[in-house]
C-alpha cells in the first residue's frame, strides 16, 4: 500500500485543498484499507480501491470536523514563509480556478488529468456511468475556461 502513498496524498490534497488535512485523510485511509485488506481480491485494482477509500475518508473528515480559520498574525515562521513564496502566476491561477470548481466537476478532472485515470476507471471509482463522467469532464473544462477568461 505504501507504493501508492504519493498518489493517495496528491489526490487527497486536491480534494481537501490543505496539505495537513490530506496527510490525516491518507493516514485514516491507510488504516481503513489495512483493516479491509481481505476485501481486495484483485491486486491490479489496488490503486483505484485505495483512491476510493481516500475519497470517502475525505468526505468523512469534512462531515466530522468544522474547519477553523487561522489568524494570519498567529502563523509560525515556516507557514508565513510558505505564504510569501512567489508561485508561477499562471500555474497559481489555474490551481485557483480548479479549486473554484464544484466537487462534482473538480474530482473527475483531477482523477483524469493529474492521476491519469481513464473515464471507465473514474466511473467505477465514483460510482457513476461513463457518460456521466464524460459530461462532468466536459462541464469542468468549460467552467475552467469561463473562470480563466473572467480573471
Amino acid at each position: 500500500m505504501s507504493v501508492y502513498y504519493a498518489d493517495m496524498f496528491r489526490y487527497a490534497a486536491w480534494l481537501s485543498r490543505d496539505r495537513s488535512v490530506a496527510e490525516e485523510v491518507v493516514q485514516e485511509a491507510l488504516l481503513r484499507a489495512w483493516k479491509a485488506l481481505d476485501a481486495l481480491r484483485d491486486d491490479g485494482a489496488a490503486k483505484p480501491w485505495l483512491l476510493t477509500i481516500v475519497r470517502r475518508e475525505n468526505a468523512r473528515y469534512f462531515e466530522r470536523r468544522r474547519l477553523e480559520t487561522v489568524d494570519i498574525d498567529n502563523l509560525s515562521a515556516s507557514q508565513a514563509a510558505l505564504l510569501a513564496e512567489e508561485p508561477d502566476e499562471q500555474l497559481d491561477d489555474l490551481r485557483h480556478a480548479i479549486f473554484e470548481l464544484d466537487d462534482d466537476y473538480r474530482e473527475p478532472l483531477v482523477l483524469q488529468v493529474l492521476m491519469g485515470y481513464s473515464t471507465n476507471e473514474i466511473a467505477a471509482m465514483m460510482g457513476l456511468k461513463q457518460g456521466a463522467v464524460l459530461t462532468r469532464l466536459h462541464r469542468a473544462r468549460q467552467k475552467l475556461m469561463d473562470i480563466v477568461d473572467t480573471e
